[in-house]
């Protein structure tokens, strides 16, 4: 499968040190005039290239996919369904290519020489060897110097030239190795090596060897771009694959800053060659929805070199625990069993907010993004039970188990579904079924009809199976999830069918989301009415597409309020964060750096949105006075989240001034995760202006003082100058006896500026020595 997340309920803490928002100046040049009108809102630009954004966006940032096509439908296509062992093959002569709009291959890997890879070039590999004489379709093209499955999707391309396609990169069991060309797995360690050393610091030559080899790659086999299905860099221990562990839980620490230098490195490296060709290369990731992994990758900081990101919004139940409960519902119902164990809905800081559902994976990247530049996933496969005893027709019941699979690195697992109930079932380490209830959908709708389909020999079934018991079809409309029911075998399967991808379709469209990402292509069905079964189709995607073609064009602002068009160069950061098993309540520490030319003096405002993914109860506890100044979601989220944004307000304390270069931090405090807070404002001089760092379309840089004076608090540390400095030769204000000045406060005394490395009053700057608080920055 894509990525069984291994959602687990409790939420114990958030990751490691957050690279702070990155500033991208915004060039005069016409042509850079152009392509700003294309940028997306909050996309980071490399500096000095001129990137042809208007090559993929439309003037209002929003991606071009053809007329009929106004929200995407990206389907991933994997490379080992060939058919070459017997199984019913699904090629790139059976894609939709009229109702899609990405494809998605996968996998490539990341090589043990860091370096992107497919394997060796030979007639038995997929991508670009393998052949299929004899079926129609898939034809090699003899234009291509390469055959396989790259040869076929650029072949259907020309036939389809608004259908773009990526290569994805890793994958659940190839993120941290890969299967070499004998099928056996190399324990290579590849992204957790490739980006972060094992010290935990970013591994930037991997970074840089992998990156190179990503651009040659799409060049030379016609991709559009690149995702990154690194699952999972996050401070979470042990998660991730279980073979993957002893790579990635030494460089836990690590992992989210190796994540960040190696979307930021690739997002320039595309850049830069995306203007010599002139196009743009996108840059895409698979991301996860559960709450538990999003605690340990701190604010998800890595969004603005994306030019989307996929939601692996399914998963979130399975047999990797006993919780009995939907794949991939669409909201929260009050009732989940895992999160009810957690104490989530009884313990008041969380407010009463369920976190294993797609709506609140939603809401967690808007806070940060564009709704246009999120796409929520889909699957196209089951999970399921057996043995399950209580809930609802299964639902929200349990099935205990005391076995787990071999290399799962579990102790106790639930029952999972096996046999017939199991069709897609992967192997465990010792090369028996993994019980997961893993089914295609077309086999899904056979078991609910009573069928056996003829394809089930090909799966090793015996021609004259038979099934047990009867798989009744059930729906709940809180959650937007459908299963199946065998209440003789009490086995559960978690489906999904034209019911509830309409829902998820019409979500999509109401809430302005960019569109919808598959899990895989060729889990989908129709019904041959000739052999009395359902197989390999394009059901679903087809009831996708006629939902999203005639949809209104999709969100491409981050803000929900009108903000400033002249920003100053302030930075904010969140980091420090303690590892994820360990923070609760999630606890970072907010930095805020005064890149521009004025003093900003004590009592200085700042507000920004943060996601109503977590509660409106975010505080400080350094003085700064954060306040929820609105909320557009109180309480639970039955049914969804109400709005997008909580906006915060917090002030610099009266006798804490920002002089140009000083820095200042304060300890922040929530309750669920967030992605990275954005929408910032700060009123200078009575005037109020947005932050470079947000990236916003349409905004340039400024300096404060510009706009009307408004009252400022005078006195100590304010920044008033000083009798001593007529004029203020010094920008910073004069040190006090009196005055109490916290961590970070700049002053100027005797010629010098000096920076307070903690909390002090009355020890005089340069009295204090090498090791005392007041650290001297020179004469000024």
């Amino acid at each position: 499968m894509h990525s069984p997340t291994r959602a687990r309920a409790l939420l114990l803490g958030a990751g490691t040190a957050i690279a702070g928002l990155l500033l991208t100046a915004l060039s005069s040049t016409s042509s850079h005039a152009v392509d700003e009108d294309c940028r997306p809102d909050g996309l980071y630009r490399t500096p000095g290239v001129d990137v042809p954004y208007c090559s993929v966006y439309d003037s209002s940032g929003r991606e071009k996919m053809g007329a009929d096509h106004q929200r995407r439908v990206i389907g991933y296509f994997t490379g080992w369904r060939t058919g070459k062992n017997g199984e019913p093959a699904y090629l790139a002569s059976d894609i939709p290519w009229d109702k899609i709009t990405h494809i998605n291959y996968a996998f490539a890997h990341v090589g043990s020489d860091h370096k992107i890879s497919v394997g060796s070039d030979s007639a038995t590999n997929p991508a670009t060897g393998m052949t299929w004489p004899g079926v129609a379709g898939a034809e090699m093209d003899p234009g291509f110097a390469y055959k396989g499955h790259f040869n076929l999707l650029n072949k259907f391309k020309k036939q389809h030239p608004e259908v773009k396609t990526l290569v994805s990169v890793g994958g659940w069991a190839e993120t941290g190795g890969y299967f070499g060309d004998d099928g056996k797995r190399v324990n290579s360690g590849g992204f957790y090596a490739m980006a972060t050393n094992a010290d935990g610091s970013v591994n930037q030559a991997g970074i840089d060897t992998f990156a190179d080899s990503a651009v040659a790659f799409v060049k030379k086999y016609g991709f559009n771009g690149v995702d990154i299905d690194y699952e999972y860099p996050t401070t979470m221990k042990d998660a991730g694959h279980p073979l993957d562990w002893q790579f990635a839980n030494a460089r836990r620490a690590g992992l989210v800053k190796g994540y960040a230098a190696l979307m930021k490195t690739l997002r320039e490296k595309l850049d830069r060659a995306g203007a010599q060709d002139g196009k743009h290369y996108l840059l895409t990731v698979a991301a996860p929805s559960s709450g538990y992994l999003l605690r340990g990758m701190e604010t998800f900081q890595v969004q603005k070199y994306l030019d989307y990101v996929n939601i692996m919004s399914y998963d979130l139940h399975g047999a990797w625990n006993e919780y009995v409960g939907p794949n991939a519902s669409l909201y929260d119902d009050g009732k989940d069993a895992e999160l009810a164990a957690a104490g989530v809905y009884s313990t008041s800081q969380y407010g009463g907010i369920g976190y294993l559902n797609t709506d609140w994976a939603y809401h967690y990247f808007r806070g940060s993004m564009p709704a246009g530049r999120i796409n929520i996933g889909l699957p196209y496969y089951t999970r399921g039970f057996k043995n399950v005893t209580g809930g609802t027709d299964g639902l929200w019941g349990k099935a205990p188990s005391t076995t787990c699979p071999a290399g799962s690195g579990l102790t106790k697992c639930g029952d999972g579904a096996v046999g017939i109930d199991n069709l897609w079932h992967d192997k465990d380490d010792n090369g028996k079924e993994s019980p997961a209830g893993s089914n295609p959908m077309w086999h899904a709708k056979n078991l609910e009809k009573g069928v056996v389909g003829d394809y089930v020999t090909k799966y090793g079934f015996p021609a004259d199976t038979k099934l047990t018991g009867t798989y009744a079809r059930k729906y709940d409309a809180t959650l937007v999830a459908p299963w199946l029911w065998n209440a003789e075998k009490k086995v559960f399967l978690s489906t999904e069918d034209e019911q509830s991808v309409a829902a998820k379709a019409d979500y999509v469209v109401d809430k302005g989301i960019g569109g919808a990402m598959i899990w895989e292509l060729a889990g989908d069905y129709d019904y041959n009415a000739a052999k009395g079964q359902y197989e390999m189709g394009d059901t679903l995607t087809t009831a996708m597409y006629e939902k999203f073609k005639s949809a209104s064009p999709y969100g491409t602002k981050r803000s929900t309020i009108d903000l400033p068009t002249e920003a100053l160069d302030i930075d904010v950061s969140f980091g420090q964060f303690p590892l994820g098993d360990s923070n609760y309540p999630i606890s970072p520490k907010l930095k805020i750096t005064n890149n521009s030319t004025a003093t900003l003096p004590g009592g200085t405002e700042f507000q920004f949105d943060y996601g109503t993914s977590a509660p409106n109860n975010a505080k400080d506890q350094s003085g700064f006075g954060t306040s929820i100044i609105r909320s557009d979601h109180t309480g639970n989220n039955i049914g969804g989240l109400k709005g997008v944004y909580h906006r915060a307000s917090l002030k610099l304390p009266a006798w804490q001034s920002l002089a140009p270069g000083a820095s200042v931090e304060l300890d922040f405090v929530y309750y669920l995760p967030v992605s990275t807070p954005s929408n910032w404002t700060v009123t200078v001089g009575g005037k109020a202006y947005a932050l470079a760092g947000d990236l916003a379309r349409g905004t340039t840089i400024g300096q404060p003082g510009t706009g009307s004076p408004s009252p400022s608090p005078s006195g100590p540390g304010t920044g008033s100058p000083s009798p001593s400095q007529p004029g203020g030769a010094c920008t910073p204000a004069a040190w006090n006896a009196t005055a109490e000045y916290g961590g970070g406060t700049v002053v100027s005394h005797k010629s010098h500026t000096w920076k307070a490395k903690w909390w002090t009053k009355g020890e005089e700057p340069g009295t204090t020595g090498e090791w005392g608080v007041w650290q001297d920055l020179g004469a000024c």
